[in-house]
């Protein structure tokens, strides 16, 4: 360590240990909780640090301390308002976005898997089980594919097949409801 550095922390720590306790406490009255006050002052001394030119010539610490102190609020406070709007925003558009779907909704969507689960009952195994995993769990066919042990083409081929004949056993059901 070098002998300006030495002085440097030196003049720290000095700065610290008188004015510590007097920083804290005037923010402790300021701000009403002595853990947010504990917080500031730490950042407080943290800015100081952070620009050592600051140590040189001063001449009223306290003072320095308390503006450095102040500008944390305000930066403080600046970032509370905006996550505040920003939290406003985000519950608006939670608000304006469809949420859970609606009783009736939901009965249309058990009538209609009850209504697949039905017509799937006369389908060969894997048909079957290529339209569950790909329509009902969202696998891509490449993945099917893998889980059955076929081609990608022959998953076509099984999606096609079931899709007919599920359009035949219950004709009520359409592609787009599948």
């Amino acid at each position: 360590m070098s002998g300006a550095e030495s002085v440097l922390q030196q003049q720290l720590g000095s700065l610290y240990r008188s004015h510590h306790g007097w920083l804290h406490g005037w923010l402790r009255k300021k701000l009403g909780c002595g853990h947010h006050a504990a917080d500031v002052a730490h950042d407080t001394f943290l800015r100081i640090i952070a620009s050592r030119d600051a140590l040189l010539g001063m001449r009223e610490p306290r003072a320095f301390l308390t503006t450095t102190a102040k500008r944390l609020l305000i930066d403080q406070a600046r970032h509370a308002a905006i996550e505040q709007a920003y939290l406003a925003e985000l519950a608006l558009l939670a608000d304006s976005l469809p949420g859970y779907p609606s009783p009736e909704e939901t009965l249309l969507a058990v009538q209609a898997l009850q209504q697949i689960g039905a017509a799937l009952e006369g389908l060969a195994d894997k048909p079957r089980e290529a339209f569950l995993l790909h329509y009902l769990e969202g696998q891509a066919q490449g993945e099917v594919a893998a889980v059955l042990g076929v081609s990608v083409r022959m998953v076509h081929k099984y999606l096609v097949k079931a899709l007919l004949h599920c359009r035949h056993a219950c004709p009520a059901l359409d592609e787009a409801s599948l």
